[in-house]
Formats: C-alpha cells, structure tokens, sequence
C-alpha cells in the first residue's frame, strides 16, 4: 500500500468543550501521546507539510482538540497532551475530561495513534489509557518516536522494556511502529495502518 497523495491539509478547528465538535461525518484518527512526545512533527511528517501542525519544544503546546481536514475526506485530531505539562491542575483536569469524553463517546473515530517517546518506558497513564482502549474496543495504532534518537541495538532492549511494562494490558512488542519525523522511518508503514481503518487510498 503505497502513501496517499495529499492534495488538501487544512485546519479546521479547536474544540475546547464537547459540544463544539464537527459533525462525525468522515472516519477521523485521534493523536494521543504524552506532551513534547512528537505528535505535531509526526502529523506533519505524515502529512509533508512542514507547519501545518504548530511543534513547540515547550510542553503543553496543544490546550484543545485541533481538527485537520485531509483531502476532504478524513479528520485528523491532535489531542493535547498528558504528562508534565507545566499547566495548572484544574486546566490539565479540564483537558482531561475533554479528551475521556471525545474518545468515548466520537462514533466516527476508527482509530487512536497512541505516540510514546522511544527512550522512556511505557508509565501508569500508557496503562491506562490502553486498557480505556480495549474496554471501548477502540483501535490502536502504537508508535514509538523519536527512533533516530536509538540505535539499533538499544531498540532491541528497549523494545523489549516497553512490552514488560505493558503486559498487564496484553501489548506486545510487534504491535508497535519505530517512527521519526526527522529522517521519516516508519512513515509507509503507519500511513498502511492508517488506511486500514479510515478506508481508500
């Protein structure tokens, strides 16, 4: 399956309570991961758009759930992120019950991007969150960034430490994509997992 012409990128929205989302009228991909883990760079890699997406190396850059329309047939939503984020706990509360409330109750959502910097072990929100995932019967699509920051042999070990960390939740190794928006590995592969839940080509 080859990469998708991407013909049109816009954005279209930000969505700071429930009630504001966009008709659930195309099949929509949610990108989730905790904050400063490369969601933005990967959705502009995924995309070849260089600033579509804003990236901050500042934590917390994304406050809303950011709605892109991909080719006029997909939705692309970049969710904010969780972690440490330097916000205050009320505001990182309401940008929880957000994104909780978004994911299950978003009909047309046929996938989650589930991002996790590849240098550091999955925590208690990966855990979580993936079994949110299986509870809801929501897809899920793992990806690991930053992969040009490991060489080789240290994706080996730590691939492994990932799927120790995840073996309460049923995750294994093999479900995860090695992705970098630097040198654009993985790009292919997650774009054939992409399409496999939104349809077409």
């Amino acid at each position: 399956m080859t990469i998708p012409k991407i013909t049109a990128a816009e954005f279209l929205l930000s969505v700071h309570q429930i009630g504001q989302l966009p008709p659930g009228d195309r099949p929509e991909v949610a990108f989730l991961g905790r904050s400063n883990v490369g969601k933005s760079s990967l959705i502009n890699c995924l995309l070849g758009r260089r600033n579509l997406v804003r990236t901050s190396s500042r934590p917390g850059c994304t406050q809303a759930l950011n709605f892109f329309l991909i080719n006029g047939r997909w939705y692309f939503v970049d969710l904010p992120g969780f972690g440490y984020a330097a916000v205050s706990k009320s505001l990182k509360a309401a940008w929880g019950r957000l994104v909780m409330d978004y994911l299950a109750t978003r009909e047309n959502l046929a996938a989650v991007v589930l991002l996790q910097d590849s240098r550091r072990v999955s925590g208690p929100e990966e855990l979580f969150l993936w079994e949110f995932f299986r509870e809801q019967g929501i897809p899920v699509i793992p990806v690991l960034t930053k992969a040009d920051k490991l060489k080789q042999g240290e994706r080996t070990k730590q691939l492994k430490s990932i799927a120790a960390a995840l073996v309460p939740v049923g995750v294994k190794g093999e479900e995860f994509l090695w992705f970098s928006a630097v040198t654009r590995e993985g790009r292919e592969q997650l774009w054939t997992r992409l399409l496999q839940r939104l349809g077409g080509s």
